[in-house]
């Protein structure tokens, strides 16, 4: 999507920076108020770029603004019409900056009580899905792999390091290991109650097909979740974020996960390792998609560190 941009910068910065965007080709709209920012105190630039240009817009913040104050806010722009530059506007390109994908992952995948209960529920929907007859537990599967946000914080890891922001990464690392956790520990306590009071029997779970296609993946089933992996951190990349869902559905990370609890409910340590395992194969594609697709991102298409 085109951009705006509002920057704030210390008024005696605020020549320069309007110089500076001025001359940047994917700037379509440019606006400079001086004095006008109360707080912080200062002059008030406001850029509608194409998508390509954010980029060049940052870089240029980055450079005049120095080490003084300044903020840096960006929206979407629904549509630009320019009939003079239209054909410059309708090939403009679909890249997610960097402060973007951080303050969005840094979102979806912060450490809450609302992401927690999330995993949790995840946990529950798929547990109890994997006590049903196939179909049902197809349903399960996908609606625990939407519910769940569990790609958020695994795909922080690699962006941090790609970035080498160390809080990045270690944010993305707490998140992954305490939503992952409550989320077993969510899928234990289904299997608990409804063992307990629903009646519900071990052998549905053993000779199930989802603990089968957990812990014996067949090489298509791992070819569906690392292309999976790819296209959830191509999707972030893209700023396509509305079709994150096929990707989370590709994986089976959620599910690996809540197979693992139920394992340990059930005291079935060797089969809560063969869980353990799939899970940690489905994260290792996210780190290594991650890896690449962020780091072709900053060699071929960013080539700069993010403002904050």
């Amino acid at each position: 999507m085109h951009r705006v941009i509002d920057i704030t910068v210390p008024s005696h910065r605020g020549e320069q920076l309007i110089a500076a965007l001025s001359q940047l080709e994917g700037v379509v709209v440019l606006t400079w108020q001086h004095g006008a920012s109360i707080k912080p105190v200062g002059d008030v630039v406001t850029v509608h770029a194409l998508n390509r240009a954010t980029d060049d817009v940052m870089r240029a913040v980055a450079t005049i603004g120095g080490d003084t104050p300044f903020t840096v806010l960006t929206a979407e722009v629904a549509s630009i019409s320019d009939p003079e530059n239209q054909k410059q506007i309708d090939a403009d390109v679909d890249e997610a900056i960097w402060e973007e994908l951080e303050t969005g992952l840094r979102h979806q995948g912060r450490l809450t009580a609302n992401f927690l209960l999330l995993m949790a529920l995840g946990g529950v929907i798929g547990a109890a899905g994997a006590f049903t007859e196939p179909a049902i537990a197809a349903v399960a599967y996908v609606a625990s792999a939407i519910i769940a946000p569990g790609f958020e914080p695994l795909a922080k890891l690699p962006l941090g390091m790609v970035l080498r922001r160390a809080e990045v990464a270690r944010a993305g690392m707490l998140a992954t290991l305490t939503g992952y956790a409550v989320l077993a520990a969510a899928a234990g306590a289904t299997w608990l109650l409804l063992s307990n009071f629903g009646g519900v029997q071990s052998s549905a779970f053993l000779e199930g097909d989802v603990l089968k296609h957990t812990i014996h993946p067949s090489p298509e089933l791992l070819t569906i979740a690392l292309a999976g992996a790819f296209a959830g951190v191509l999707i972030q990349a893209s700023y396509r974020r509305s079709v994150i869902a096929g990707a989370l559905v590709a994986m089976r990370l959620i599910e690996a996960a809540s197979v693992a609890g139920i394992a340990l409910a059930m005291g079935r340590l060797d089969l809560a390792a063969a869980s353990g395992v799939r899970l940690a194969v489905d994260a290792g594609f996210v780190l290594v998609a991650g890896v690449i697709v962020f780091g072709l991102k900053q060699l071929i298409v960013h080539r700069r560190a993010p403002l904050h």
